[in-house]
């Protein structure tokens, strides 16, 4: 049984009134909601609690849920991003970062998150991503837009596919991938810079 099959029993189960089907539903999905808000909003406090008000929200929400239309996942993605972008026009974290035009074309998949920090050269066991290059990355990734910002984590940290994260932004495609494209670039700068001051 597929992670949505499993999801769908669980949704079925918390309509017909079985809490520890709820319960096994925020186990599920908590550390991955709670990493989406926390690579977006970059501090512990707002993930924590936008992890709960995401959760808050499925809860009154899960009886709209139409497993024909999306996969349940794919549903919480857009509901976070949702609050995320609710969040953000708040003005709270207002960020102007230099725009960049698509280097690459929309068909090329760029190199990941782990491709970049990966291809430095170094010994394969010191390629493991170290707290302090996860760290280096986080603030990297609070430096992008926030519409290349959120493509780039639901690809490389979320690992959700084209079509899947076009349905949760709400935007083609095509455009999926220019803006994963162009956040893998501009991080890459980013990370490239940074590693020269540090160096």
């Amino acid at each position: 049984m597929d992670e949505n099959q499993v999801a769908l029993q669980l949704v079925r189960r918390c309509k017909a009134g079985d809490a520890s089907a709820w319960e096994e539903l925020v186990r599920t999905y908590s550390k991955r909601i709670y990493n989406i808000c926390f690579r977006f909003t970059g501090t512990k406090d707002d993930a924590d609690d936008l992890t709960q008000d995401v959760f808050i929200r499925m809860y009154r929400t899960l009886d709209s849920y139409d497993p024909d239309k999306a996969a349940f996942m794919t549903w919480v993605a857009t509901m976070t991003r949702n609050m995320l972008v609710d969040h953000f026009r708040k003005g709270k974290y207002d960020r102007i970062t230099d725009s960049i035009e698509s280097s690459s074309t929309d068909e090329e998949d760029g190199p990941t998150l782990s491709d970049q920090l990966a291809d430095q050269g170094a010994a394969p066991d010191a390629r493991l991503m170290s707290r302090e290059t996860k760290e280096i990355v986080h603030a990297a990734l609070q430096k992008l837009s926030p519409e290349l910002r959120e493509a780039v984590i639901l690809r490389d940290l979320q690992d959700m596919d084209y079509k899947e994260i076009a349905q949760v932004l709400k935007v083609p495609e095509g455009t999926v991938k220019s803006r994963i494209n162009r956040g893998r670039t501009e991080l890459a700068r980013l990370l490239q810079r940074t590693h020269r001051q540090v160096g």
